[in-house]
């Protein structure tokens, strides 16, 4: 199954959230979004049907390997692509909304440089 942009950013929310909560079901993936319960359902089923997820008989959500791996990817370009807006002078708030677009368009060749860009300039 290939992941669209939507599914991206669901798993990097489940990622960040399994960061700062001990368990994470979809209500918190509604609350931090703020997306719909019936959208965050949907998204949670084909993520669940595609291998990315695991749900557990309480509702609590895991990331199986390959969803996780593609969860730290996107996250890692959130991060440094923001990192780099902000130290180009964009404010934060800006520099994390772009990010969120730029993350999952950029090419792996483009993102390298601009990580090579951001940790030797």
């Amino acid at each position: 199954m290939t992941l669209k942009e939507s599914g991206e950013m669901y798993l990097e929310s489940i990622y960040v959230l399994s960061k700062k909560l001990k368990k994470v079901r979809s209500i918190d993936v509604v609350e931090y979004r703020g997306f719909s319960k019936p959208s965050v359902s949907r998204a949670v089923g084909l993520l669940k049907n595609g291998g990315f997820v695991k749900m557990d008989d309480e509702g609590y959500l895991t990331l199986t390997e390959e969803g996780e791996e593609i969860a730290e990817k996107i996250y890692e370009r959130h991060t440094v692509i923001t990192e780099c807006l902000i130290k180009l002078g964009v404010d934060k708030t800006t520099a994390t909304e772009d990010a969120c677009k730029i993350e999952h368009d950029i090419s792996d060749v483009t993102f390298k440089a601009l990580k090579k860009f951001i940790n030797f300039s």
